[in-house]
């Protein structure tokens, strides 16, 4: 009734009426959610303007859940169907779960703690938290355990733990074995060691009382949602955003409501009340199309900004590093969206991280042959990187150097790079290094190994594909062939340069000069000559001093028998 009264909508107090409306519907749909309603419940939420109530929102999903944690999966299905729709939501709530969990855990709350990383750990389950976060607080808990971390961690895997064995075994396995070695060390109580204990058998059994999400709440397809990498080193108070639970007046109100409205009937189709006449709503399509767009684009990293590269470069790292084999990872890789260009710094993080391991791992060049087949996109920059690395190998140490040359060995001989890349390198002595050198030839002994020295020759030979590699077999000069062959042979791939032979043989003998052999032959006797007789004054000057030694002994001895 107070609000009908007040005919001017853009008033201080008609807003705050509204503003307590607003958090009035919002609890009253958080309260009365449960497994069966909570589709109806969603679609209520949606009517109502959570953009402007998002604090309002995650406030009351966080309350109610500590209030009621034996549901706290379904409050997680309902933010995993609101985080598809609105992912700035979805990362507002964890990011105050994760405070949350902060302070419990900075003032030894255990109980705080629990009900945050029960909540965090169905979030991961739901998809809307990556399990980098979950397996951050696990190692948190357990690298220093106490009674009550271990507790806390032991409540936390019993919630995701099914969803870790799934999409980090060797994330999951690294805590296990933690466990284990506390379990061994014996310092904590008793009630803990047995808790521990339960937990291994619980993962013998697969979890099976415990599972990620039950199938009533599985309402969101994995492609549809949007996960939030987030860490517990970024998350700061400022994060939580406390000032968006409080009421603020808007200068735009009535425009940003009409926003709101179309959005909504375009995310619910027609079921939406209260629709504006048809020249609003054409006129806030126009508007709503753009903030629909944000959302759209929040769900996606399009920042070319440095900070943005960093945190896109390190979940490539992490995800590479959380996943059992070449395929899971490539599974999980192609489910982010990049912005177009952005697909040479997946390529680099894949050769950086194959070069920084201390011996090869085929597991880069699977990897990397994968991106290449399934999308033409990552072909050119792997090309290009190629090119770029070969101009640089003096930069490289040994080791490094091994792996690159072993990377790029595995994306020729399974064709996932094309083979004309090889048309930069010019097999001469003033045109390579030692590094380059070294370069080449791990690459074509590797090449060799895979391929064998037959196939690997018929491929060089191909008539579509000699032209590129004049440089490596050069032609032009005698002497560079020479050195071409020289190298090959000097690395066992001598069969290699039969063609080259054959072509030497052919170069016509170069005619020598008359005169110049003249004077070659008499400088050459003329040296002879004076060498010969100085070899023969000093071995006669030599034969001289023998002599005269001879003669001063036969007068000594005999001075002395006189005597």
């Amino acid at each position: 009734m107070m609000q009908a009264e007040i005919t001017d909508k853009t008033s201080t107090a008609y807003q705050r009426i509204a503003w307590e409306a607003l958090k009035k519907s919002i609890h009253g749909c958080i309260n009365k959610v449960n497994t069966s309603n909570i589709g109806i419940i969603a679609r209520e939420l949606l009517h109502e303007n959570i953009v402007r109530g998002r604090g309002l929102l995650c406030k009351s999903i966080i309350q109610a859940q500590s209030a009621s944690p034996t549901f706290t999966h379904v409050y997680a299905a309902l933010v995993a169907v609101i985080n598809s729709k609105f992912p700035n939501i979805g990362e507002l709530l964890l990011r105050r779960l994760v405070l949350q969990f902060k302070r419990g855990f900075k003032q030894n709350n255990k109980i705080i703690c629990i009900t945050a990383v029960s909540f965090i750990a169905h979030l991961v389950n739901q998809r809307v938290a990556h399990e980098i976060l979950a397996l951050e607080i696990l190692t948190l808990l357990v690298e220093s355990p106490t009674d009550d971390s271990v507790e806390v961690a032991i409540s936390f895997l019993k919630e995701c733990g099914q969803k870790l064995t799934e999409v980090s075994s060797k994330g999951i396995s690294a805590i296990f074995e933690m466990l284990r070695n506390i379990l061994h060390e014996g310092q904590l109580e008793k009630r803990i060691q047995y808790m521990i204990e339960v937990m291994f058998q619980i993962r013998k059994d697969g979890f099976k009382d415990h599972a990620a999400i039950i199938e009533d709440l599985d309402l969101i397809e994995e492609e549809d949602q949007f996960t939030h990498l987030i860490t517990l080193d970024e998350v700061e108070p400022k994060n939580g955003e406390d000032i968006l639970n409080v009421f603020k007046f808007d200068d735009n109100y009535e425009e940003n409501e009409g926003k709101y409205k179309t959005l909504t009937k375009e995310l619910l189709g027609s079921d939406v009340s209260g629709s504006e006449s048809d020249s609003d709503e054409s006129d806030g399509e126009e508007e709503d199309g753009d903030q629909a767009e944000e959302n759209k684009d929040s769900s996606m990293i399009i920042d070319n900004t440095e900070t943005n590269l960093i945190t896109l470069r390190r979940t490539i790292y992490l995800t590479i590093q959380s996943s059992l084999d070449f395929e899971e990872c490539a599974h999980k890789l192609m489910k982010m969206e990049l912005k177009p260009g952005q697909e040479i710094e997946l390529c680099h993080m894949f050769l950086d991280c194959c070069a920084e391991q201390r011996t090869y791992e085929k597991f880069y060049g699977l990897l990397s042959q994968r991106f290449c087949q399934i999308n033409n996109v990552y072909v050119a920059p792997f090309e290009q990187i190629f090119k770029d690395t070969y101009f640089t190998t003096h930069r490289l140490d040994t080791n490094r150097l091994r792996n690159v040359s072993k990377f790029f060995a595995h994306l020729l001989f399974t064709d996932a790079i094309g083979w004309q890349v090889l048309e930069i390198m010019k097999l001469t002595e003033e045109d390579t290094t030692s590094s380059s050198r070294i370069f080449i030839k791990i690459l074509f002994q590797e090449l060799s190994e895979y391929m064998g020295t037959q196939n690997l020759n018929a491929r060089l030979k191909d008539p579509t594909l000699e032209a590129h590699f004049a440089g490596l077999f050069p032609r032009d000069n005698p002497k560079n062939t020479r050195f071409a062959i020289n190298f090959f042979t000097s690395i066992g791939l001598g069969g290699l340069t039969n063609s080259l032979r054959e072509h030497l043989k052919s170069l016509p003998k170069v005619p020598v000069v008359e005169g110049v052999e003249e004077s070659n032959s008499s400088s050459s006797t003329s040296s002879s000559s004076s060498s010969s007789d100085s070899s023969s004054s000093s071995s006669e000057s030599s034969d001289e001093k023998g002599r005269k030694r001879s003669k001063n002994k036969r007068k000594h001895y005999k001075n002395k028998r006189s005597r």
